[in-house]
C-alpha cells in the first residue's frame, strides 16, 4: 500500500507566516490542474504496482478546486495506480471556502476526510497570521461540516502566537474537544525567513514571537488533550483512538508515497526526489513530457538516520529489534550508547526494545535524534 499527495499552491493571499510552496495569483489555476492529470501518467511506474491506501491534497488551498475537479483527480488516480476500497482520501480545506453548497458537492465525490485550517479560535489571533476568516467562521464551518455528513474531521490550532496568553490557548484547546473533533494537528508559530511575518517583526510592526511561549503552549497541550481522551501520536498531531491520519502516519513509518504537484516530495525507501517549487518551469516540464525534479539516492546511513527520526516522533517509538534486523548488531550497539545520557535526563524511556520520547524529552526531538545519527 502507498500514498499519494496531491500539493495544489494557489491561495486567495498568502498568511504571514506561511513557507510552503503557493502563489496569491490565480493566473496558473487551470493550467497545473491539467498538468496534475499528466503528472499522474508521467508518474505511473513509481510506486511499482502499489495500490493507493492514502490520497492526500494539500497546499495551497486545495478547496479552490471545485469538487468536481478534485473528483476528476481522484478517478485520474484509481485509473493509473489504483485505490483501496478502504482508502482515506483527505482534503485540506479553509474556512472561508466552506459552505452548504460546496459540502453538498463534495459528498458527492470520494473525499471522506476534511482537515480544516482554522488556526484558532480568537479573532485577534486570526487578524495577527493574516486569515482570510473570522472565529465565527471557524465554529459554523466544523458544524455545518458535520451536518453533511463529514465526521472525519481534523483542525490545525497554532500556539505561541504574541498576544495568546496560556488560559486563551487553554480556552482554545477546550473548544475544540467541546466540539468532540477526533483530530488535532497543532504547529507552534514560528518565524521563516523570508516571510511576511519575518519582514513585520524586523521593522517592528508585529510583536515578536517567544520560544519560552511556546514552551509554555506545548505543556499545557499535552496536559489538556491527554485530559479530553486525546492521544499524542506524534509530536504535533493528537486524536481519538484509532482516528489517526492514516496519510501522514504513513510518512512517519516510512511507507512509499508519490508527490504531485510543484514542489511535491516522494519517497520509495531507496531515494528521495521532489519537484521544481515554481509554477512555469513546472508546467513547462509536464508539457515536454520531462518532470522537472532533483532526486537523492539514500545511502544506508541515511535510511538508518530516517528511521530514527521519524519513529521517535511517534508514540510507538525507536524499535532497537527493527534496528539489529535492518541495521545491523553494531547499529544497535552504537545507538544504545548514545541512550544513556538522554535516559538519565529524563528525555527519553524505555519499554522492552522500544525507545519513546517522555513528555519532557518531546520539546528536544530533533536534538535528540540527530544525537542519535550516524555520520556517513
Amino acid at each position: 500500500m502507498a500514498g499519494l499527495y496531491i500539493h495544489i499552491p494557489f491561495c486567495k493571499q498568502k498568511c504571514h507566516y506561511c513557507n510552503f510552496f503557493s502563489v496569491a495569483s490565480q493566473k496558473y489555476r487551470e493550467a497545473v490542474f491539467d498538468a496534475l492529470l499528466d503528472e499522474m501518467d508521467l508518474q505511473k511506474s513509481y510506486l511499482k504496482n502499489e495500490t493507493l491506501e492514502t490520497i492526500y491534497f494539500g497546499g495551497g488551498t486545495p478547496s479552490l478546486y471545485s469538487p468536481a475537479q478534485i473528483e476528476k483527480l481522484i478517478t485520474k488516480a484509481a485509473l493509473i495506480f489504483g485505490i483501496n476500497a478502504k482508502a482515506e482520501i483527505t482534503l485540506e480545506a479553509n474556512p472561508d471556502d466552506i459552505n452548504a453548497s460546496w459540502l453538498r458537492a463534495l459528498k458527492a465525490t470520494k473525499v471522506n476526510r476534511l482537515s480544516i485550517g482554522i488556526q484558532s479560535f480568537r479573532e485577534s489571533d486570526l487578524k495577527y497570521l493574516h486569515r482570510s476568516h473570522n472565529a465565527e467562521k471557524a465554529l459554523e464551518v466544523i458544524n455545518l461540516s458535520r451536518d453533511f455528513g463529514f465526521d472525519n474531521l481534523s483542525i490545525d490550532l497554532i500556539y505561541g502566537i504574541p498576544g495568546l496568553n496560556n488560559e486563551a490557548w487553554i480556552d482554545n484547546l477546550n473548544i475544540f474537544a467541546a466540539l468532540k473533533i477526533s483530530h488535532l494537528s497543532a504547529y507552534a508559530l514560528t518565524v521563516e525567513a523570508g516571510t511576511a511575518l519575518d519582514l513585520f517583526i524586523k521593522k517592528g510592526k508585529y510583536q515578536p514571537v517567544s520560544s519560552s511561549l511556546a514552551a509554555e503552549h506545548f505543556d499545557l497541550l499535552m496536559q489538556v488533550m491527554e485530559e479530553h481522551g486525546y492521544e499524542h501520536y506524534e509530536i504535533s498531531n493528537f486524536a481519538r483512538p484509532g482516528h489517526y491520519a492514516r496519510h501522514n502516519t504513513a510518512y512517519w513509518q516510512q511507507k512509499s508515497y508519490l508527490g504531485i504537484g510543484p514542489s511535491a516530495h516522494s519517497y520509495n525507501q531507496q531515494s528521495r526526489q521532489w519537484n521544481v517549487s515554481a509554477i512555469k518551469p513546472y508546467l513547462e516540464g509536464i508539457e515536454k513530457g520531462q518532470l522537472d525534479f532533483e532526486k537523492e539516492m539514500l545511502s544506508e546511513h541515511q535510511k538508518f538516520n530516517e528511521y530514527v527520526m521519524t519513529s521517535l516522533r511517534t508514540m510507538w517509538g525507536m524499535d532497537l529489534q527493527k534496528i539489529e534486523q535492518t541495521f545491523g548488531a553494531t547499529a544497535r550497539q552504537k545507538i544504545e550508547g548514545a541512550l544513556t545520557d538522554h535516559i538519565s535526563r529524563g528525555h527519553l524511556e524505555t519499554h522492552g526494545s522500544i525507545v519513546r520520547l517522555t513528555n519532557s524529552g518531546k520539546h528536544f526531538a530533533d536534538g535528540i535524534a540527530a544525537d542519535l545519527f550516524i555520520e556517513d
